[in-house]
């Protein structure tokens, strides 16, 4: 494949790999961000949020990680959502999503309009992908552990976009993962590449007319990826491929990387597919019997959010699962039947009174999720902390805070890193109890 430039391809691998990390720019600008991060940082030419940063660096323990104000991603794959294209306002699918990093660059593309709907098969992963998508502060995905089958099952011809990053050998992530080199043989080649020719199939099923499919790989097999594209494409007549693009860690400052952009035809009218692809957007049943118990977050919400902050639709789109409130994403489409760990923006918990419903009683405990998803102009009542500070090391540790603020009110505070929401705190008797979640808390 490679010819006179192997040798130098062997080379790369004696190279340290490139590590990279990627600007959230539904929080934070890019003057603001680089002014303010502590980290060594390069421009990566293909990603617009994208940085490298050096070995000496450890973004990862930072405070500004905890507010979800970048997402460490290997600067190659940083490039797969940008041949997506994703836009405001449209229905997409991103079938293999764990850990989420395609996800939250996606989300960002979409500017928090429309419905993302965001997949992972395997449970443990999945709650990983749910956990990133929590972090960056993300309102417009909804989370799902389905199967392709399933989920082609619920959405025919439904999205404008979608993503396949399949599972794959890993062959360009050798240089990064030794576990990756240890599974690799040719059987497992060919298992990823029978399993990516069924993965897309379902994919193929839920794109409407005129929609885009990107496909990505991690590997460098030609039996998975202009292969399986071959496949594929003599099985789906209605596709026709866009582009094609390799990244080679000899050629780039990056892993190994496979992307291609596919179009489905146009075959009905656009007025009419529309039509076709429409489904149920009504709540649940669940979200809707629920719908006499919201006010004790309507409460919350006039004495501790700013006017304006939650959309001017909210009230139509609340949705309960259990005691969990949601605030759904637009065009939030029937969930029946789905597995589903994240519908939409999780804004806290209803918790019973004394009496049997929650009519005129009992209370709102505001969501970790809701807290990332504010800034501190978002709320009323504030804790600031400095970045660089003891504090916010204390609080992130789930420590309790000395804290007496100049208005001296007793409530829900909005702990905030440079301004940046990353959790609760509820002061009382001069103290901020730390409402961090045990889960996410550095030792």
């Amino acid at each position: 494949m490679l010819g006179e430039e192997y040798p130098d391809f062997l080379k790369s691998f004696l190279q340290p790999e490139a590590k990279g990390l990627r600007r959230n720019p539904l929080k934070v600008g890019k003057e603001e961000f680089e002014s303010m991060m502590p980290f060594s940082l390069t421009p990566v030419a293909w990603s617009p949020w994208g940085y490298y940063y050096s070995d000496t660096d450890a973004p990862g323990r930072h405070p500004y990680h905890a507010a979800g104000l970048y997402y460490i991603q290997e600067p190659s794959a940083q490039a797969v959502a940008e041949y997506l294209q994703a836009e405001p306002g449209e229905r997409v699918l991103d079938l293999c999503a764990a850990p989420g990093g395609k996800t939250t660059q996606i989300a960002a593309a979409m500017e928090g309009r429309g419905l993302l709907v965001s997949n992972e098969i395997h449970p443990a992963r999945a709650a990983i992908l749910s956990e990133n998508v929590e972090r960056m502060g993300l309102s417009n995905v909804l989370v799902t552990n389905e199967t392709p089958q399933r989920l082609s099952s619920a959405f025919p011809l439904y999205f404008d976009r979608i993503l396949v990053d399949a599972p794959c050998s890993g062959e360009g992530m050798f240089r990064k993962n030794e576990e990756a080199r240890l599974e690799w043989s040719p059987e497992n080649v060919a298992m990823c590449a029978a399993r990516q020719d069924e993965i897309l199939a379902e994919a193929a099923k839920m794109l409407r007319e005129g929609g885009i499919l990107c496909y990505s790989t991690c590997t460098f097999s030609k039996e998975e990826n202009e292969g399986c594209l071959k496949r594929f494409l003599s099985r789906h007549k209605d596709f026709s491929q866009v582009s094609c693009q390799r990244f080679w860690p000899h050629r780039v400052r990056g892993e190994g990387h496979f992307i291609a952009v596919l179009k489905k035809q146009e075959q009905i009218p656009p007025v009419l597919r529309e039509g076709k692809a429409r489904r149920d957007t009504r709540p649940s049943r669940e979200g809707r019997k629920g719908q006499h118990a919201w006010s004790p977050f309507f409460t919350f919400a006039e004495e501790y959010l700013q006017p304006g902050v939650l959309p001017e639709d909210f009230r139509e789109r609340l949705l309960l699962f259990g005691e969990q409130l949601y605030l759904a994403p637009e065009q939030l489409p029937s969930l029946k039947g789905l597995k589903v760990l994240r519908p939409g923006l999780h804004l806290g918990t209803l918790i019973p009174g004394r009496g049997r419903t929650l009519k005129g009683e009992g209370r709102f405990v505001p969501s970790h999720a809701l807290a990332l998803a504010m800034k501190q102009e978002d709320v009323r009542l504030v804790c600031s902390l400095s970045g660089d500070g003891e504090e916010i090391v204390r609080y992130l540790s789930g420590l309790t805070l000395p804290f007496e603020p100049s208005e001296g009110k007793k409530g829900w505070y909005l702990v905030t890193v440079e301004g940046f929401g990353t959790g609760w705190g509820k002061l009382s008797g001069g103290v901020l109890k730390n409402h961090y979640p045990k889960g996410l808390r550095q030792r």
